[in-house]
C-alpha cells in the first residue's frame, strides 16, 4: 500500500512538473526568440574615403542588439587590391577572420604582416593598427568588435603610401 500511494504521488508530481514546463516553454519573451537575417536582406556599401584607401565594401552582419550583455556588432569587409583602412583603434579590441584572400595588418611601430584566408586575429583593446590588402591581391575578413558608449572604433590619421609600401 506504501509503494501504491508513493508511486501515485511521485507520478502526481511529475505530471505537474512536465504541465508546467510545456505552458513556460510556450510563453518565451520574444527577446528569447532565435532571429535569422537572410544573405540576399543584407546591404553592402562603399567604405568612406574617410576611413579608407582604394575600393572597400563594407556589409554590416550583425549591429549591437540592446538589451545586450554586450554590444558586439560584426560585419563583412572587402579590400580591393591596394586598399586599405585608416590607423584606428578599438575600445575592446577587435576579431578578424580573413575569408577570401591574401592581406596585411600593421601595428603602430611593428613591421607589416602577411594575413590569408582561413586566418583569425586578435587585435587588443587600444592598439593602434590597420588592415587591408595586398598590392597585388583583394582580401574579405570578418570583422568582430565591441561597443564602448556607442562607439566600436575610434579612426585616426589615413595610412600613407610610404607606410603601406615599407
Amino acid at each position: 500500500m506504501k509503494i501504491l500511494a508513493v508511486t501515485l504521488i511521485s507520478l502526481s508530481l511529475f505530471a505537474s512538473v512536465a504541465s508546467h514546463a510545456q505552458t513556460s516553454t510556450t510563453k518565451a519573451p520574444t527577446s528569447s526568440l532565435i532571429k535569422i537575417v537572410r544573405s540576399d536582406s543584407l546591404q553592402s556599401n562603399k567604405g568612406s574615403a574617410q576611413y579608407f584607401t582604394g575600393s572597400v565594401q563594407v556589409q554590416q552582419l550583425f549591429p549591437a542588439n540592446d538589451p545586450s550583455r554586450t554590444s558586439t556588432s560584426g560585419g563583412k569587409v572587402t579590400f580591393e587590391a591596394g586598399a586599405r583602412s585608416a590607423w584606428h583603434t578599438h575600445p575592446f579590441g577587435q576579431i578578424l577572420i580573413v575569408t577570401e584572400g591574401t592581406g596585411w595588418i600593421q601595428q603602430w611601430g611593428g613591421p607589416i604582416e602577411e594575413i590569408r584566408k582561413g586566418d583569425v586575429i586578435w587585435i587588443p583593446s587600444g592598439v593602434k593598427h590597420w588592415h587591408g590588402a595586398t598590392p597585388n591581391s583583394a582580401m574579405t575578413h570578418i570583422a568582430i568588435q565591441e561597443e564602448l558608449n556607442g562607439k566600436a572604433v575610434e579612426w585616426m590619421e589615413q595610412v600613407t603610401d610610404e607606410q603601406y609600401h615599407k
